[in-house]
C-alpha cells in the first residue's frame, strides 16, 4: 500500500499546480490592458502612382474624386505585366474595404480575382453614365464594368452595395 500513498500525493500535487497555474493566468487576463478595436491603418498617397498608371496603361484609369477624407487610401500598386493592373484600395467611414481594381487582363479571371470569388447576379445599374453588374457570394461583394479599351473595372471589398455604389460614383478617368 506504500506505492498508491506516493500516487495519490503526486495527483494532488498536480492539481494544485494546474489550480495556481490558471489562477495566475486568470488574473493576467483581468489585469493587463486589452485593446479590442482595430488598429489604425495609415493613410497612403497614391497621387505619384495615379499618374504613374495613367501614362503607361493603356485604358483610361479611374480614381475617386471628392470623396470627403473620412474616406483613407490604404494601398496602391500598378502592375503593367500583369495587364496593366491598377489597384487602389480604401477604407470607407465604416471601417469597411473597398478597393479599385481595373485591368485589361482576361475578363472572366480578372474579375473572379479582383472580387474573391464573388458571382454575376442579374442585378445591374447605371452609375454615373455606365452600366455596373453586381457581383456577390465570395469574399467581396462587387460591382463590375466591363468597359472601355478593353479594360475591366471593378469596386470590390467588404461595405455595402451602397458604399461600393459611393465609390464607383466617385472614380473619375482624368
Amino acid at each position: 500500500m506504500a506505492g498508491s500513498n506516493g500516487k495519490q500525493k503526486t495527483v494532488r500535487g498536480t492539481i494544485l499546480s494546474l489550480i495556481v497555474i490558471v489562477a495566475t493566468a486568470a488574473v493576467a487576463y483581468l489585469f493587463v490592458p486589452h485593446d479590442d478595436h482595430a488598429p489604425d491603418i495609415k493613410r497612403v498617397d497614391y497621387r505619384v502612382e495615379l499618374i504613374t498608371a495613367r501614362r503607361a496603361a493603356s485604358y483610361p484609369v479611374a480614381a475617386p474624386e471628392g470623396l470627403p477624407d473620412t474616406w483613407k487610401a490604404t494601398s496602391v500598386r500598378y502592375r503593367a505585366d500583369e495587364g496593366d493592373r491598377w489597384h487602389l484600395g480604401f477604407q470607407d467611414p465604416d471601417g469597411q474595404y473597398i478597393a479599385v481594381e481595373q485591368s485589361t487582363a482576361k475578363r472572366k479571371d480578372f474579375i473572379d480575382d479582383a472580387s474573391q470569388g464573388s458571382r454575376a447576379t442579374k442585378v445591374t445599374q447605371e452609375i454615373a453614365g455606365r452600366t455596373w453588374t453586381r457581383y456577390t457570394g465570395g469574399r467581396y461583394d462587387a460591382l463590375v464594368n466591363e468597359g472601355a479599351k478593353g479594360a475591366t473595372t471593378v469596386v470590390a471589398g467588404t461595405a455595402s452595395f451602397t458604399q461600393l455604389t459611393k465609390m464607383a460614383e466617385a472614380l473619375k478617368t482624368s
